[in-house]
């Protein structure tokens, strides 16, 4: 039986070091809130150094930068993982952010009007907590996957790290958002017959290295489409949020061109097995050697011990304020409040505006504490 240590209060609990944990954890600073963010990882940016090897971001650096700290080096850049990683561990650094690693949270339950925080042994007592995790957590994948003949090498894409863990032979990508995309096009490349199968979730139609496609990235795809149009303030945005959160955002850097030309071919659906092979939407059984899932994640969800789940086990929120649980709050999570909401240029604002709550309510409830961090450098607008 476990024994638990003496409680410990806190006025806010940040859930995740990652990029959203890091900036909510920047604007309580600001505001000189008391506050402890509790991380799994052994260190800041681990979630990125376990990706594949030749992974890069998405978009260019001079977007990839939090609240307060621009990405160094070339604006015009696709960062890999372990420079995304490292930089995450230096805005840590910088800023003195209070975070205990190697803590695995177990529960959240309530006890009046506080939250109790169960991690192993230790217990902590909060008035508010926030939970900064994306939505990736715990690999997901179809209930036929098991049935799939034993010979056949099978990936989640958060176990994929490079083409020498395959099978000689065909690759099927189940998948076809941005991950999908490209593991699909290194494999390609590295001379395995791909199959790619899945919705098409469109694509950005400029390339993002040449003036014009920068121009096209930055002043309307990022700061204006994703970042003031697509929100849940918007017709438009909240037409589209489910369609986003269920099928995937579209193609950034990969082009349809790009697959062609490394012999990607576009395939339906991925439905079912048959004889031990996987067999598409149309009929057709694939012969392949080895199956990559890049299907998603499930929420992860079931430690959170509050009623605040619909049927299909999503939060619900408004913006990111839990329903019924004043207290309670996401950051990092698909769409939280616009299609940039889980981009490194779009958490910040989200950060920024649930502290703002935070600081309001406590302001309100209780007054300001007299436990006070120290202050950080206001937000450089990238």
């Amino acid at each position: 039986m476990t024994t638990l240590r003496e409680v410990e209060r806190i006025q806010t609990i940040v859930i995740g070091a990652g990029q959203a944990g890091l900036s909510v954890g920047y604007h309580l600073s600001r505001r000189g809130l008391p506050f402890v963010i509790l991380d799994a990882n052994a260190r800041v940016g681990d979630s990125w150094r376990t990706r594949w090897d030749s992974l890069r971001l998405f978009t260019p650096a001079r977007f990839d930068c939090l609240d307060g700290m621009p990405f160094p080096g070339d604006g015009d850049v696709f960062p890999t993982k372990d420079e995304m990683a490292d930089y995450l561990e230096s805005y840590a650094t910088r800023f003195r952010l209070p975070i205990r690693h190697g803590v695995t949270v177990d529960a959240i339950d309530r006890l009046g009007d506080r939250y109790v925080v169960t991690a192993g042994n230790h217990r902590y007592e909060a008035e508010h907590v926030v939970i900064a995790m994306a939505s990736y957590q715990h690999p997901k994948t179809p209930a036929f996957a098991d049935q799939l003949d034993s010979r056949i090498v099978q990936l989640h894409s958060s176990a994929y790290r490079n083409p020498a863990q395959l099978r000689p032979g065909p690759v099927l990508i189940v998948g076809a958002g941005n991950s999908g995309s490209e593991i699909a096009l290194e494999l390609g490349r590295a001379g395995h017959q791909v199959w790619m199968s899945g919705r098409d979730t469109g694509y950005v139609p400029f390339r993002l290295g040449g003036t014009l496609g920068r121009l096209f990235l930055t002043r309307f795809v990022l700061r204006f489409l994703f970042h003031r149009v697509l929100t849940i303030r918007t017709p438009m945005g909240r037409k589209i949020r489910p369609k986003v959160i269920a099928q995937g955002a579209p193609l950034i850097r990969v082009k349809p061109v790009d697959l062609a030309t490394a012999h990607v071919e576009r395939v339906p659906r991925t439905l079912g097995v048959k004889d031990g092979k996987p067999k598409l939407a149309d009929g057709r059984v694939l012969d392949t050697a080895n199956v990559i899932w890049c299907t998603g994640y499930h929420p992860a969800s079931t430690w959170i011990h509050l009623p605040i789940f619909d049927a299909a086990g999503e939060a619900k929120h408004e913006g990111g304020l839990a329903a019924g649980e004043p207290g309670l709050y996401f950051v990092g999570l698909h769409f939280l409040y616009a299609m940039s909401s889980t981009m490194i240029h779009g958490v910040g604002r989200d950060a920024e505006r649930i502290v703002g709550v935070i600081e309001a309510r406590t302001a309100e409830e209780r007054g300001p504490l007299p436990l006070q961090y120290p202050r950080v450098p206001a937000p450089v607008r990238q």
